[in-house]
């Protein structure tokens, strides 16, 4: 009689998931004081009015199946959306034929790879650069289509930003794809000009595709908005090939649970995604696509979502801006605070003050490249400010009182 088939291979790979890892990090130990939350980066803001009254007047269309390129309105507010935020030329982004709705960006950044990977990079095995601490889609996206996930430390000595430069000329020869994340998750480093300017011309000389995740675009802490990475190729006069970003409107409008995001840039490459989701089906149906039209025009939720963000990060700069570990990131809503070792840390937090936070190693991989190898996240604990005001003053005054405490 046989047996079940057994697991692929490749599903022993994926790197395990920080929130599994903290469960059992956590699990056996009860929380010295009533629990808060700073693990998940979910927004916790009120949800905007429009989305209930929208859903009630599109609700009949709950029973009709969604085109997979999504609805002329969707694309369009896209487009709109890009061309206002970013100053971008009205041509410079046709929502024909460079815009694609995603079931949220996770979608997106794992299933783009299945139509840029291919069997062999110069006659080896391809390979998929990714920033070390990383986002768990970027990995599993490789490993799936067949790639080699390489984890580019992104440290202090890097500006919290990978350096794909340093990498040896026989891996940039056999990698397809590189994944970059501006603010970046979760040190919230910016990516500038010069910094896209490098990697573009990397692209260029050696045939990747740029996959730029821009999901916390719209929460900054520095003077100007990050630039984006279809603003800066323009800028530099390079055109869109081999380029795609991210977005959507889990973080920029707090709706993380209506899974709406969207990828534009190169048209080849979306044509190539959209016949690939025409076989493989996510789609996003006609209701929520009519409430994300309507997100993606409207500033003034966002305005009141990003006074909340401005609000925490100056609470945090108060309660813990005397201690070493501290860095005001300029994106993001993050704080990636280096405090020793951060396993035993998150453990210290919970046990005495009922915080639930990210040890910094379980969102990176042991296996990480760069002028210092290993994991880049030992030293660290990824605090999310998504809580309201008050909430977030009460956590990180117990996190403060706990971090300067005796014995530490």
């Amino acid at each position: 009689m046989r047996g079940m088939a057994d697991p692929s291979p490749r599903a022993a790979m994926l790197p395990p998931s920080p929130f599994v890892r903290l469960t059992g990090l956590l699990g056996g130990t009860l929380p010295g004081m009533e629990p808060i939350a700073l693990s998940v980066g979910e927004p916790q803001g009120p949800v905007p009015a429009f989305v209930g009254e929208i859903l009630a007047r599109e609700a009949a269309g709950f029973s009709k199946y969604p085109p997979i390129q999504g609805s002329d309105a969707l694309r369009g507010a896209i487009a709109g959306w890009l061309r206002r935020r970013f100053v971008l030329a009205y041509d410079a982004v046709n929502p024909d034929t460079m815009i694609l709705p995603l079931n949220g960006t996770r979608e997106g950044l794992f299933l783009s790879l299945f139509v840029i990977v291919p069997e062999t990079k110069n006659g080896k095995r391809p390979a998929v650069l990714l920033p070390n601490p990383f986002y768990q889609a970027y990995p599993a996206g490789a490993l799936a289509s067949g790639a080699e996930p390489i984890y580019v430390n992104a440290t202090r000595e890097t500006r919290f930003l990978p350096d794909f430069a340093a990498l040896p000329e026989e891996t940039l020869q056999r990698t397809a794809a590189v994944f970059a994340a501006s603010p970046s998750n979760p040190e919230g480093a910016i990516a500038d000009l010069a910094w896209w300017r490098d990697l573009f011309l990397l692209s260029d000389k050696y045939g990747f595709a740029v996959l730029a995740d821009e999901c916390y675009s719209e929460i900054y802490s520095s003077p100007t908005p990050p630039l984006g990475a279809l603003e800066a190729a323009l800028l530099l006069g390079r055109g869109l090939d081999r380029l795609l970003v991210f977005n959507s409107l889990s973080k920029r409008s707090g709706l993380a649970g209506l899974r709406s995001g969207f990828v534009a840039g190169d048209p080849k490459l979306i044509a190539a995604y959209r016949d690939f989701r025409s076989n493989a089906g996510p789609q996003i149906s006609g209701p929520l696509q009519a409430v994300s039209a309507h997100a993606w025009g409207d500033e003034a939720h966002v305005a009141l979502n990003q006074a909340i963000y401005r609000t925490n990060f100056e609470i945090a700069q108060e309660e813990l801006g005397n201690l070493p570990g501290f860095r005001q990131p300029d994106g993001g809503f993050f704080l990636w605070m280096e405090t020793g070792n951060g396993v035993e840390t998150a453990l210290k937090l919970w046990r005495e003050a009922g915080l639930r936070v990210v040890p910094g190693q379980f969102l990176a991989n042991d296996a990480g490249v760069g002028a210092v190898a290993g994991n880049p996240g030992i030293p660290f604990v990824r605090i999310a400010l998504v809580n309201g005001p008050e909430t977030t003053r009460a956590a990180l005054k117990r996190l403060a009182s706990v971090l300067t405490g005796p014995g530490t």
